[in-house]
C-alpha cells in the first residue's frame, strides 16, 4: 500500500514535468536532449518511492523549480542564486545554491543566462500546506551580477501529500546597480502577512540533494 502511494507521488511529479516539457518548442534533437536531462529527476523520484518507511516525513518532499530569465539585454547572471520557499504559516526552507542543489540541465551548461528556462529538482523538508511565497536571492558574485527574472514556478509533492504547483511572477532586476537596487525578490501569494518567518531546517547548501550530490538535512525550527 505504501509503495502504491509513493508511485502516485512519482506519477504526479512526472505529469507536471511532462506538461512543462511539452510547452517548449524545440527541434526533435533538442527535445531528446531535454528528455535526457529529466533522467536525474526520474531517478530521484524513484529513490523517494522506495525509501525506507522509517524515514522522517520531513525528508520526504520533492521540489521542482523552473526559473525563467528575461530576454532583455544583459539579463543573465554569473552569480549564485538561492531560493526560499514559504508556506502560509511563515515556515520556510532555504536552498542557498539552486544549481548545486538540483540542476538538471546537464554538464557544461550555463544557468541563468539570457532567455533560459532552467530546471532544478531535489528533496527537502516538507512544509505544511502548499508553497505560497518565495524569496529569490543572489550573492552578487561573478563578472556580471545583475539578473532579470521573469518568473519562478514551484512544484512540490510528497508521500501522503497532494501535488501543488504555483507560478510567481517577478519581472524585475536582482542587482545593486539597477532599480530596485537589491539582491533579492520576494513574492507573497499567501493572502496573509507572514510575520516572523521560521526556518524549517538548516539551510540546504551547495552539497544539496540533487543529482550527483550528497543529501543531509538537519531538522529543527530555528527562528530568524
Amino acid at each position: 500500500m505504501a509503495h502504491e502511494e509513493n508511485l502516485q507521488v512519482l506519477f504526479c511529479s512526472l505529469i507536471y514535468s511532462s506538461s512543462r516539457h511539452s510547452s517548449l518548442h524545440h527541434s526533435s534533437q533538442s527535445q531528446m536532449a531535454l528528455s535526457t536531462r529529466f533522467l536525474p529527476l526520474i531517478f530521484l523520484l524513484i529513490s523517494l518511492c522506495f525509501a525506507p518507511t522509517i524515514r522522517s516525513d520531513d525528508e520526504d518532499c520533492v521540489y521542482t523549480v523552473y526559473v525563467r530569465t528575461g530576454s532583455i539585454i544583459k539579463g543573465g547572471t554569473d552569480s549564485i542564486i538561492g531560493l526560499k520557499l514559504f508556506n502560509s504559516k511563515g515556515w520556510y526552507i532555504y536552498i542557498t545554491n539552486l544549481e548545486l542543489w538540483g540542476g538538471l540541465m546537464g554538464p557544461n551548461y550555463n544557468y541563468f543566462e539570457r532567455g533560459n528556462l532552467d530546471i532544478f529538482s531535489g528533496r527537502g523538508p516538507c512544509l505544511e500546506g502548499p508553497i505560497c511565497a518565495v524569496n529569490v536571492t543572489s550573492d552578487g558574485s561573478g563578472p556580471h551580477h545583475g539578473w532579470y527574472v521573469n518568473y519562478v514556478e514551484v512544484t512540490s509533492t510528497g508521500v501522503h501529500r497532494s501535488c501543488a504547483q504555483k507560478q510567481f511572477t517577478l519581472e524585475q532586476w536582482i542587482a545593486t546597480d539597477t532599480s530596485p537596487y537589491q539582491l533579492w525578490a520576494f513574492r507573497n501569494y499567501c493572502g496573509n502577512e507572514l510575520g516572523q518567518a521560521r526556518l524549517k531546517s538548516a539551510p540546504i547548501h551547495g552539497s544539496g540533494s540533487g543529482p550527483g550530490s550528497g543529501y543531509s538535512i538537519l531538522s529543527s525550527g530555528v527562528r530568524v
